[in-house]
């Protein structure tokens, strides 16, 4: 039983100002070793210079972030020998890792029993460079955000996720920066910097967007009080050009950054999922459906970078040349 109304702890929670509330930030990016073209997850040498250039970029921010691995992406031919160095740069930098599935699996198109054949895959290169330095695989996170669309399916991942020893990472806060990176990636092929810029821009506004509504969501949720957040994140060029001034961003806005495990520490975290749909959304939209609340999603990437996503990257100029809605 809630002792105030929903409505009330909202107006609780807009009234805080940012220097009142304790915000915390844990920082993760999914689809390790690079979101990039096929011919690139071929090549050594590509993706050692793009990584290299990731790892470089997040160095001075101290943003003690997870990167979730889709080992299978690599391809066979070079995997054995290229992943292991790939990964490794992450961690020399200090910074974890985590299982995301060897071939980014959608449960909705398979079984429980080849999803978790999947996550075992994904997991034997991760866990011998997390352990040459003495650290052990444990986190996991869901392609997708996907858990199961069924009852059956939901508890039988979750079982043998837990069989497996590995610790669930949520995720609170989601902004579509992979809608933004595919259109990011289509115009540095056609080499357009300028349509490049406006992305990245339109990016970081977006992230404030989507700040303005899950920091009073979530407060809704705890009572007035913001929990400590998770971000999800893509290893892309978008990030690794613009990943800065989100980070500025959620400095701006009273964040400091912390290691994934020092914020499921947070009470929140403990909150009852009971959220069963084929749909992969935030963990506040879970806890809210769990607590019978109705829920409100946040806002869309705007209505050109949506069009540019489906669209050719020939399409790209035309389409960027329009109203930015």
């Amino acid at each position: 039983m809630k002792s105030l109304p929903l409505s009330l702890l909202a107006a609780v929670a807009l009234a805080l100002p940012a220097a009142a509330q304790d915000r915390r930030l844990a920082v993760t990016f999914d689809d390790l070793p690079y979101q990039t073209d096929a011919a690139a997850l071929c090549d050594p040498a590509a993706l050692t210079a793009m990584t290299k250039a990731f790892v470089a970029m997040l160095a001075p921010l101290d943003t003690h972030a997870v990167a979730f691995v889709n080992e299978g992406k690599v391809c066979v031919a070079v995997r054995a020998e290229t992943l292991p160095k790939l990964l490794d740069l992450w961690l020399a930098a200090g910074l974890d890792l985590g299982n995301h599935t060897a071939h980014h699996i959608d449960i909705h198109q398979t079984t429980a029993e080849a999803y978790l054949a999947d996550v075992d895959a994904g997991a034997p290169i991760t866990r011998a460079a997390l352990r040459a330095r003495g650290r052990r695989l444990h986190w996991f996170r869901h392609p997708y955000l996907f858990t199961g669309e069924t009852p059956a399916k939901h508890d039988a991942i979750a079982a043998g996720l837990a069989a497996r020893g590995y610790d669930i990472a949520p995720v609170t806060i989601d902004n579509n920066d992979w809608m933004f990176a595919d259109v990011y990636r289509k115009a540095e092929t056609l080499g357009d910097a300028d349509l490049m810029r406006r992305v990245g821009q339109a990016y970081v506004a977006h992230m404030a967007t989507v700040l303005d509504h899950f920091e009073p969501y979530s407060a809704e949720i705890t009572g007035g009080r913001e929990p400590a957040q998770v971000l999800l994140l893509h290893a892309n060029s978008l990030n690794r050009d613009w990943y800065p001034q989100v980070h500025a961003l959620f400095l701006a806005r009273g964040y400091r950054f912390e290691p994934l495990e020092t914020v499921l520490q947070d009470p929140i975290y403990d909150h009852a999922d009971a959220y069963v749909r084929a749909k992969g959304v935030s963990w506040l939209h879970r806890w809210r459906a769990t607590d019978g609340e109705t829920i409100r999603w946040e806002p869309a990437p705007p209505g050109w970078i949506k069009a540019a996503y489906a669209a050719p990257a020939a399409d790209l100029p035309a389409l960027a040349a329009g109203p930015e809605t």
